[in-house]
């Protein structure tokens, strides 16, 4: 039986987290988080205009995010607290409130959502106007 290097195994690893192969599990992680609305939960957690992330109840995030039904809403939470990127926090009053808060790995994404969200707002003129570009050409 061959034995195996610390360094081979290093790259065995890496090999098992590339992206690019059909059945690496981070392909999964990536379709979570390009999801419109994961990205918009993440983009919504934040308090003031620097952007700095807070907790945020149920209805502030669903009033944040219009046109996101309850339905989609609940499962996309609940995927995110799953994957481990949100935490939800249940306390007994009445109503009872609910709120939702990054995690540090939610945090870690956060700001390259953040980003994300920028540069779809500064770029989409240019982007409006390529489509209506290409749309005269092919037409």
């Amino acid at each position: 039986m061959a034995t195996t290097t610390a360094a081979q195994k290093r790259a065995a690893a890496k090999m098992e987290y590339n992206a690019f192969v059909a059945q690496c599990p981070s392909r999964e992680l990536l379709d979570r988080i390009a999801d419109k609305w994961v990205v918009l939960v993440l983009a919504a957690l934040r308090s003031d205009c620097a952007g700095e992330p807070r907790p945020l109840r149920y209805s502030e995030l669903s009033r944040t995010l219009a046109g996101v039904s309850q339905k989609m809403l609940t499962q996309t939470l609940r995927a995110l607290e799953r994957d481990g990127l949100v935490t939800r926090t249940v306390t007994p009053t009445v109503p009872v409130t609910v709120t939702y808060e990054l995690t540090d790995l939610g945090l870690s994404l956060h700001r390259t959502i953040q980003g994300l969200k920028a540069w779809a707002e500064t770029h989409i003129d240019a982007v409006l106007a390529n489509r209506e570009s290409y749309d005269g050409h092919t037409a």
